[in-house]
């Protein structure tokens, strides 16, 4: 990649264009919350998206029906029949950018650093049991086509398989690349944060922070051709900049619009507006590390001074639908609405209980982008109604994100995960915490960040999980949820995702992935 570095960016489409060039794609979104080039401590949709087009897993999520796996890496796999052993063989012919082919080993040492580095995306897979201490037990590269999961405790093998085709804990990276730029031990982790090392349809050429970052076409890459020979992806934060410039023909696509923008656009023959169901939550997370938080008076409060109604009217068209529960409208176990509704007196009632007549002082972190500022300052609205004056703090992810990892905030305006369509990585993405110490770092864990523990739930999970039986599994998951609503947890989902796409009408072959996992090899344009 150092050489890539002397490419210019004149060849870029300044105000001045009125039509991007033939053959790049000329994205435009928040970089806000890109972090890290590395799989292993991703973080955000804006991340996947990206990564999703230069890392490839064993198994990819179907973009129709997530709940569906495709082939990637590996051309088929197999579970026993006490599914406690799951074979991969590798694809043959499977290459790396570097034109290195893929082999198991390189899928064990992926896992492995995984395990080891315990990066954001690591309690995906230890939270079946998957452990730095136990992966030479666990994973193991049989010969270079035949890569083995030896399950060290009863789970659903199916749910582990749809895991590993997610962008981050599925991730396969390119081993002897990665291990000749390790420096001083370190897994490559500082030269995979602003490199790359996948086999995907595209690679990365150019990373300039907060700015913009290039995908050229892999020229070895295994699978069909790319129809477009550069991705350009451009930091342009502002909606209505981004509005302008799709209007004019400087971009072809745009995924950060507010929802006043996308309305606007609706009518424009010259584009298209997509808009998708998507998977994670929008919520209000509050930090139970904080005295004041931890009292469930404070948060009952809370959960009456948010105006879901009106938030989910004016604020989350195209990036949201009304959502009040842990789990996915539509997967297994999810239950009715409770029904929530901004309430001032009653939550004054709740405050005046937990000691505080007067009222409180609290910080919001949230990222500046849509939704989530009009989102943060909607809220900030209904808790001044109920006697909280609530500053915001907007930041970059590392600073709004960074703040929830470390446990040191107070409220956080934040979007989950939820690319796995299943109850279960709803629930331990918001609910579940087998260790609450500060030592644990589960950071993957939003329930962990939010330093919310409640053994019977964790304990609810991890039974679920095992259950055989559909309709007995569906009322545990129902039981979980009740209880999540008894205790007041930390984390009350307000949105469930929704996710839009802006892109020029000569465009074709873009389809929003559910997962955000989009495919950009497949587009092309008509011209």
């Amino acid at each position: 990649m150092a050489a890539s570095m002397l490419i210019s960016v004149a060849a870029l489409p300044t105000a001045a264009h009125a039509e991007t060039p033939a053959d790049q794609l000329i994205v435009a979104l928040s970089m806000t919350n890109l972090i890290t080039l590395d799989p292993a401590g991703l973080t955000g949709k804006e991340s996947v998206q990206i990564l999703t087009n230069v890392y490839q897993g064993l198994v990819d999520l179907d973009p129709v029906d997530r709940s569906k796996l495709i082939p990637e890496l590996a051309e088929s796999w197999t579970i026993s029949e006490d599914a406690r052993t799951i074979t991969f063989t590798i694809r043959e012919g499977a290459t790396f950018a570097s034109g290195n082919p893929v082999t198991a080993a390189d899928v064990k040492w992926s896992l492995d650093r995984l395990l080891e580095l315990n990066l954001t995306q690591a309690p995906k897979l230890s939270v079946f049991g998957l452990t730095a201490e136990n992966k030479d037990e666990v994973f193991v590269a049989v010969d270079d086509r035949t890569f083995v999961i030896n399950l060290p405790q009863p789970t659903d093998p199916n749910l582990v398989v749809m895991t590993l085709g997610v962008v981050g804990p599925g991730s396969i990276i390119d081993s002897k690349l990665a291990l000749e730029n390790e420096t001083n031990g370190d897994k490559a982790a500082a030269w995979l944060a602003v490199n790359a090392a996948g086999s995907g349809p595209f690679v990365v050429t150019q990373l300039r922070s907060n700015e913009m970052l290039l995908l050229d076409r892999n020229d070895n890459y295994w699978g069909e051709a790319p129809a477009l020979r550069r991705i350009v992806m451009r930091h342009l934060p502002e909606s209505q900049s981004q509005r302008l410039q799709i209007e004019r023909g400087d971009i072809d696509v745009a995924y950060s619009l507010a929802a006043p923008d996308l309305a606007a656009l609706a009518g424009n023959e010259d584009v298209v507006v997509q808009t998708n169901g998507g998977g994670g939550f929008y919520y209000l997370a509050a930090s139970m590390k904080n005295e004041v938080l931890a009292d469930p008076n404070v948060r009952l409060a809370l959960r009456y001074l948010i105006d879901y109604e009106g938030i989910n009217e004016a604020v989350m068209p195209y990036y949201g639908v009304s959502h009040q529960r842990p789990i996915h409208a539509g997967l297994l176990g999810d239950l009715p609405s409770p029904g929530y509704t901004l309430d001032v007196e009653r939550a004054k009632e709740y405050l005046a209980e937990a000691g505080h007549p007067d009222g409180l002082k609290l910080t919001i972190r949230t990222l500046p982008d849509a939704p989530f500022l009009s989102l943060a300052t909607a809220i900030q609205a209904t808790l001044a109604e109920g006697g909280i004056e609530a500053e915001i703090i907007p930041g970059s992810g590392d600073q709004t994100y960074g703040a929830m990892r470390e446990r040191n905030f107070d409220l956080i305006v934040g979007r989950s995960g939820g690319q796995v369509p299943h109850p279960d990585a709803d629930l331990r993405a918001l609910a579940y915490n087998p260790d609450n110490s500060d030592e644990a770092r589960l950071v993957g864990l939003q329930g962990w960040r939010a330093s919310f523990y409640d053994e019977q739930i964790n304990e609810m999970i991890d039974a679920a999980i095992l259950e055989t039986d559909p309709e007995a599994q569906r009322k545990m998951y129902e039981d979980i949820q009740l209880r999540y609503e008894e205790v007041v947890p930390a984390i009350q989902p307000i949105s469930q995702v929704s996710d839009s796409v802006t892109y020029r009408s000569d465009i074709e072959g873009l389809v929003l992935h559910p997962s955000w996992q989009t495919d950009l090899s497949t587009v092309s344009k008509q011209r």
